[in-house]
């Protein structure tokens, strides 16, 4: 049972926060371990990406959220190295699929393939049945294929001539894409941007840390240096262990009503939906733990919004006539209303 103090501010609503921080969950895993071990995976990770620490911290706590993570920037900038670093993080099944435009669906998922000796189907397993599946350039593929992994992502299973198949588990999903702008891409269908729980970008590095890059791969690989740091079974615990953190009902609150102001935005046309409010929640849960906390505060919330929510959202197309680059207006969307929605605060 989850003991709980209350406090109050003269500005904001009651806010809720357990008396016990590092109790073990029923996993037999604290929150502090979870924190070390992914401290450990965090390291490892920078040894082959530098200078990114705010898509490492994001990328790890969609991780251990169990949810699903979306890289889109220009070629070149590392979104696949990011992907193949945080899979050999694990020690579980990794497959790889580089998605082009004769991707067949049965490629993905699966296909029944009729035997002749036995004289009946058998179910030969596509590239999702995996602890950690890396989507290469997602939208190089067609929507009926890219439409393939939406049972998969959300569901966790796949349906194969009446059949249903379940996934491995752990799993998670890291694609990557290039910009709609980029020849020979397909924009993603909505409903399958509401199934990554975060989208990030990685940018350009800074020069210090470019020269650097320059400096390490004229000698080696660092990708080929990386150990995996976690079992599946160890990361099965720590995702339970993520589920125990603490958010109080203010904090629920807050989280609906940054959604719902998305909703209501006179610059957009389709704003966040409750599942978008389930995985601000859940992915602000694994932030709180990535610090050694057991309970979410609203800075975790705040801090989360951009790369959960603005790629869910659609602009209208006034908004858009205003500025055409519609990733940047959605985050200066998401910023705004981060700004403006009141947050609760503790004593």
């Amino acid at each position: 049972m989850t003991t709980e103090m209350s406090t109050r501010s003269e500005d904001g609503p009651l806010i809720a926060e357990p008396l016990v921080t590092d109790a073990p969950a029923a996993t037999g895993m604290t929150i502090p371990e979870v924190a070390g071990l992914a401290s450990r995976i965090a390291h490892s990770i920078e040894r082959v990406i530098e200078g990114k620490r705010d898509a490492v911290v994001t990328a790890l706590a969609t991780l251990l959220a169990e949810g699903h993570l979306l890289i889109e920037d220009v070629p070149g900038v590392g979104k696949t190295m990011l992907a193949r670093a945080l899979a050999r993080s694990v020690d579980g099944a990794v497959n790889r699929v580089q998605f082009t435009p004769d991707l067949m669906p049965s490629d993905v998922i699966g296909v029944a393939v009729f035997d002749q000796v036995e004289r009946r189907f058998e179910f030969q397993p596509g590239a999702v049945f995996a602890n950690v599946v890396i989507a290469d350039e997602i939208n190089r593929a067609s929507p009926k294929t890219q439409s393939a992994l939406l049972e998969a992502m959300e569901e966790r299973q796949v349906s194969v001539d009446g059949h249903t198949h379940d996934l491995l588990d752990p799993f998670i999903v890291v694609a990557t894409q290039n910009p709609i702008e980029m020849e020979g891409t397909y924009a993603l269908p909505e409903a399958q941007r509401d199934r990554f729980m975060a989208r990030i970008e990685m940018g350009y590095p800074s020069g210090e840390s470019e020269v650097d890059m320059l400096d390490r791969r004229d000698l080696a690989e660092p990708l080929e240096t990386i150990e995996p740091v976690v079992t599946v079974h160890v990361l099965r615990d720590m995702i339970d262990t993520v589920r125990t953190v603490f958010v109080s009902p203010a904090v629920k609150e807050y989280a609906v009503a940054l959604a719902t102001a998305t909703r209501h935005h006179r610059d957009l046309r389709l704003g966040a939906s409750p599942r978008a409010t389930l995985q601000l929640v859940r992915a602000a849960k694994a932030r709180a733990a990535l610090a050694s906390r057991s309970y979410v505060l609203p800075d975790d919330l705040a801090a989360l919004a951009v790369p959960v929510l603005s790629h869910r959202l659609i602009p209208t197309s006034r908004a858009l006539g205003r500025q055409r680059d519609g990733a940047r207006l959605l985050e200066e969307i998401v910023r705004s209303i981060v700004a403006t929605v009141p947050a609760p605060r503790a004593d």
